[in-house]
């Protein structure tokens, strides 16, 4: 059952059912004179976000700003087609973005390459966007949308080169994209893993972006996967641990697998980054055959592609 929440003032978030998985990637919907969408997903998430507006008694005409904070296709893929849907709205997006959303051709082989035979199930089909119906947000740009909220968009590079965040007036929250992580809303505690996807992954500028955006001294932040954290601290101190934790994983994992193909040192790497968070998961008594493991397991995949990809490039240039 499509789930949309009320999640702060005049705010709301769509279940977008991400790779079929509920909870999974989210839209957020805030209530203003621009009526404005953080994130679409890919484009088999359209119906569930139509959906939720009809919910919500939201006509499509009425949407004016849709924002996605980086042009991964689980983010951004379903963007064109949404669009098409609203004779009103424009796409705002990060200046390294803007021109792979006129011309997808790109996203699509680069996502190619990661889902292989899945990719048309996941993504297709990904709509060009007219250059004259997409804005640009650069670092400290702000976009007023009612007369008590401004939004400030903030470059957050780390997850992504075209990455930005996005700071919220009226609710002091910041959407943060995948910058700061994945947060698992299955669980009755709170787990926050690093997303470390190929393949412009880089943790000093993770790190930097992180504290840029804790410097707003945040009361929430949205996470594109998936909902609203109440505890920003928390969401930092766990960043800063797992990013060191799956680094040093990596190198030891590269260091004895020298021999091995990529793809073999990608597997293995999930395979030990599984077992680290398992030993976090079995504290708290969460047994093997909870929903969250096909969450964590897809997202240690992509992790481990991204982490193996940047240590290779990291020591190509220090040989």
């Amino acid at each position: 059952m499509l789930e949309t929440l009320r999640i702060g003032e005049d705010l709301s978030l769509v279940d977008l059912y991400d790779l079929t998985l509920e909870k999974r990637t989210g839209s957020y919907i805030l209530h203003e004179q621009e009526l404005t969408i953080i994130e679409t997903s890919a484009t088999p998430s359209i119906p569930y976000l139509i959906e939720g507006l009809n919910d919500l008694n939201i006509e499509l005409k009425s949407i004016k700003n849709i924002i996605v904070t980086h042009i991964h296709l689980d983010h951004a893929g379903g963007a064109g087609s949404f669009l098409e849907k609203c004779p009103n709205a424009r796409v705002i997006v990060h200046p390294k973005g803007a021109r792979h959303l006129s011309n997808p051709e790109r996203l699509i082989q680069g996502a190619k390459a990661v889902y292989g035979s899945k990719f048309d199930q996941l993504f297709d089909p990904i709509v060009p966007i007219p250059e004259d119906r997409l804005l640009v947000m650069n670092d400290g740009d702000t976009l007023p949308i009612g007369p008590n909220r401004t939004l400030t968009f903030l470059d957050t590079p780390g997850h992504a080169k075209h990455h930005f965040s996005i700071h919220d007036s009226k609710t002091n929250g910041v959407f943060v994209g995948d910058t700061v992580g994945v947060y698992y809303p299955q669980l009755d505690f709170e787990l926050y893993l690093p997303s470390t996807s190929p393949n412009q992954f880089d943790p000093e500028a993770m790190l930097d972006s992180a504290e840029k955006i804790f410097s707003y001294h945040p009361t929430a932040i949205y996470f594109g996967h998936y909902g609203k954290s109440n505890n920003p601290l928390e969401v930092s101190r766990q960043l800063k641990h797992w990013l060191t934790v799956f680094l040093d994983k990596t190198e030891t994992i590269v260091d004895r697998s020298e021999e091995d193909s990529f793809d073999e040192q990608c597997d293995l790497l999930a395979d030990e980054l599984l077992l680290l968070v398992q030993t976090k998961l079995d504290e708290h008594d969460v047994p093997e055959d909870h929903v969250v493991y096909n969450y964590i397991s897809v997202d240690l995949k992509v992790c481990a592609m991204g982490l193996i990809d940047y240590y290779t490039k990291t020591a190509n240039k220090t040989s």
